[in-house]
Parts: C-alpha cells; structure tokens; sequence
C-alpha cells in the first residue's frame, strides 16, 4: 500500500459518512467494525477462541455481542481478555487488506485507534470533529441508545480535543459539502507527499 491513513473519531463524530467519501474518491477503505462483524460471524476467526474463554458468548457458532456486553458488564476484567483474544485478529485482518491493494492511498476506519496504540502502523491519522452538542444530538436523534449509554461509551473514549491534537488531519463534519471538500484536501496532501 502506497500510504495508510487512520481514520478515527469518536460515536457520532459522522466518521462513517467521511470514510464513504474516501470511497467515493477512490480510496479502497477498511473498516474495523466490519472486521469485527467477520471475526464473530459463523466460521469466523474469533468464534473458536471467545468460546474457549466465554462459552456462553458463542451461539449458533457465532458470538453474540449482546452476551458479550452482558459478560463485560458482570465482569470488570473480561473486557481485556477479550481485546487480547479480538485485536490480533483484527490486525491480521487489516495486513490482509493493505496487501491486496498495493499501489493505494488506503483509508484505515477505526474508532479506537488511539485507545488500542495503533497510530504508529499508519503513515498519518485524519481525526473527523464537530461541537460536542452536535455529535449528542447526532446520537440520540437514532434512538438506539440513551444519555447514559453515550456517556458511558464517551468515558472509555480519548477525549475529541486529544485526538485532534494527536492527528496529522482535523475533519470537520459540520456538513456533507465541508467534510467531502476536506476529504479532497487531504487527499491532495498526500499526493503531495507520495509524490515528493
């Protein structure tokens, strides 16, 4: 792969919208989420390990997040055991990507990029942003989850301001018309720098 971008911010922060218009641009993009999704389906990679260690979070040969969360909420240490188990398979997951795209500017979705130390296997990091009172009002408007949910996700994240100061690139994604032209500016850096 010619240049691996980071591409990070936290729940709400319109990260999916900014990795579509990476897409959009041409850049082959890996998603963490998805990755997870394909490690915990039926037959996947992750599947025979959880099931090892949490035989209750595996059903129909797949593991259920919902028992996970259930597991992580009765136990305060299954969570690292499970990021022991899941984020080394994600990593091989994400090498495979990048080999199979040799020549590209590859776009690396991963929200808690900087909680799991990987900042250093990417060649720049693009953090995406908006006000804080946008980004809850951006969650709560899809009914999935309540104040107390997204305060909770928020108190395990990095702070936004951090992020941004840690990231080579700020994205912000007040709109679809800002954050695509953003989206061409960064890229245009980058083929500045390749080319350089």
């Amino acid at each position: 792969m010619r240049f691996r971008l980071g591409l990070t911010g936290s729940i709400g922060m319109g990260k999916s919208q900014t990795a579509a218009f990476f897409a959009e641009a041409g850049c082959p993009v890996w998603d963490a989420d998805a990755a997870v999704h394909r490690l915990y389906g039926a037959g996947g990679a992750a599947v025979g390990p959880i099931a090892a260690a949490f035989p209750a979070a595996v059903t129909d040969g797949a593991v259920s997040r919902e028992a996970l969360r259930g597991i992580i909420a009765a136990d305060p240490g299954a969570l690292a055991r499970i990021e022991a188990i899941v984020h080394p398979l994600v990593r091989e997951d994400r090498a495979r990507f990048a080999e199979c795209h040799p020549g590209a500017i590859g776009v690396f979705d991963i929200p808690l990029l900087y909680e799991t130390g990987s900042e250093a296997e990417f060649d720049a990091v693009a953090c995406v942003t908006v006000p804080g009172e946008i980004q809850r009002e951006r969650v709560l408007a899809r009914g999935t989850m309540s104040e107390a949910d997204l305060d909770r996700i928020l108190a395990r994240q990095m702070p936004t301001a951090e992020k941004c100061a840690r990231a080579d690139f700020v994205i912000t994604t007040d709109t679809l018309d800002h954050a695509r032209a953003q989206v061409q500016d960064v890229l245009k850096e980058i083929e500045r720098r390749t080319d350089a």
